[in-house]
């Protein structure tokens, strides 16, 4: 197997051979002269996911090997390998065009991350791979991952497509945006502008993905007056509610996230009709459903950034089916989301491990990924006191 050095990509070759295509490129171009390198491209994945679904050694089925204290590492890398539109990107190379010019020279930490997602899926044995390149990169550009000390795995996966995402921002320079007031607009209106204006500076293919839109909405106990502002999301952090029975759904989290808080006291806003601090209710809601929901349960305590006790609470998450319509904001259209990812952690404050359960994207079964193991599981198995970080893929919604 090669190295994560010598890591195939999936590239069209010059002359494609019989066994790759069952047609020869020159004579799709001779049929179609508008025919692309992209299309062939895709269809080179295309028959790469296909021989996956046919084969007993499925590509994506390879194990991480931990290079001390990394399975927080490789818990998070198996989610985003199995997150397909972003697997596929990797795949195709995508990423090269995307390279931002003003830090080509810099983008090694995409480069890294395409790289081992294309051995992870053109593997041809089941050797676990090494992510020590990889490892090099992201603790150049995140220092706090440098060393073998455990971390936090939805800490490391904020940092991991931040990073992606500043070297494959389609934006260049990043403009400076001017201040404009929209209050003279309806919320739909305002929440529209707000999103443009953040895609004026942060556009890329990780904003398509994983980036949402949050709706607050603080309203004046004193005179009515409700203020409205739009904040882009990477991912929802969740805290779990407490019943007796011991065991919570992930709506019941929701529920809590997005329930109405009173400021009163010190907390006390000013409101823009009164001018002057008052008692007002706060509320959240979704504006914009991304199509890649990230949620992060909110297992640990962290007085001061030191984790000093864990939440083993059973939340019943479901695996299919997830509706939210109703955390949306007034007038947002639903959105159905089908679980495909989640990230583990087992153990307490004083020593844990993580693990992933994936559903493979051209299989469509789930599998247990600790560091160098793969094994199926079925789809019973999935749900857990361990789990930690849910990945959720839109499955419908009327608008995007």
């Amino acid at each position: 197997m090669p190295s994560m050095r010598q890591s195939y990509t999936v590239t069209v070759p010059e002359d494609p051979p019989a066994a790759a295509f069952p047609f020869h490129k020159q004579d799709l171009r001779r049929k179609s002269p508008q025919i692309s390198r992209s299309m062939l491209v895709s269809t080179f994945v295309g028959l790469l996911i296909n021989q996956a679904k046919n084969s007993k050694n499925a590509q994506g089925l390879v194990g991480l090997r931990n290079l001390g204290n990394t399975c927080f590492m490789n818990s998070i890398l198996q989610c985003l390998s199995n997150t397909h539109e972003l697997r596929d990107y990797c795949l195709r190379n995508c990423h090269l065009k995307d390279l931002n010019k003003s830090c080509r020279a810099k983008a090694a930490l995409m480069d890294e991350f395409a790289k081992l997602t294309q051995t992870l899926w053109t593997s041809a044995g089941n050797e676990a791979i090494s992510p020590s390149d990889f490892k090099t990169q992201i603790q150049k550009y995140a220092p706090r991952f440098v060393g073998y000390n455990q971390q936090d795995a939805q800490e490391f996966l904020r940092f991991l497509l931040d990073g992606l995402h500043n070297e494959v921002n389609r934006v260049v320079g990043r403009p400076r945006v001017p201040v404009e007031d929209f209050d003279h607009l309806s919320d739909d209106e305002k929440g529209e502008r707000m999103w443009n204006k953040y895609l004026e500076r942060e556009d890329s293919k990780v904003v398509d993905l994983f980036v949402g839109q949050l709706k607050s909405s603080l309203t004046c106990n004193e005179c009515g007056f409700c203020s409205t502002v739009f904040d882009p999301f990477w991912d929802l952090s969740l805290p779990i509610s407490k019943k007796g029975s011991g065991e919570v759904t992930l709506n019941d989290c929701i529920r809590l996230f997005t329930k109405e808080d009173v400021l009163d006291g010190d907390e006390k806003p000013i409101c823009q009709r009164c001018k002057s601090r008052r008692k007002c209710t706060k509320k959240f809601t979704i504006q914009k459903f991304p199509q890649i929901l990230v949620l992060h349960l909110k297992r640990f305590s962290e007085p001061g950034r030191v984790k000093t006790s864990k939440l083993s609470t059973f939340v019943n998450f479901p695996l299919k089916e997830l509706d939210l319509k109703e955390f949306s904001s007034e007038n947002s259209a639903t959105a159905i989301y089908n679980l495909y990812a989640v990230s583990n952690h087992i153990g307490s404050t004083l020593g844990g491990h993580y693990t992933a359960y994936c559903r493979n994207p051209a299989l469509g079964e789930w599998y247990s990924y600790n560091d160098s193991r793969v094994s199926p599981i079925s789809s019973s198995q999935v749900r857990s006191s361990d789990a930690y970080v849910l990945f959720y893929e839109l499955a419908t919604s009327s608008h995007m």
